[in-house]
């Protein structure tokens, strides 16, 4: 299961490498409050970065807040007496 997981990496890194090339065009960005100046591909993997971050603490959260409520649904369960047949 490694492998693959390399092979995939590579592959992408690869085409990151490839597409930043062909977009070395210079974009001017003005955020309001700074202005910059990057190449487009630099841009792309900005975003594709910011996405994977926030899409990662969306994740995170989901899970940690799932996590909690069964925490809590099992100490419930817990607190209850156990019924005698």
């Amino acid at each position: 299961m490694r492998l693959p997981a390399i092979i995939l990496l590579v592959l992408f890194i690869a085409a990151g490498i490839v597409l930043g090339a062909l977009n070395a065009d210079m974009v001017a960005y003005d955020l309001g409050f700074a202005q910059l100046q990057l190449p487009k591909g630099a841009a792309l993997l900005v975003a594709v970065v910011i996405g994977w971050l926030l899409g990662g603490v969306t994740a995170w959260l989901g899970v940690s807040t799932g996590r909690r409520r069964l925490q809590r649904k099992l100490s419930r369960a817990d607190k209850k007496p156990a019924v005698k047949p």
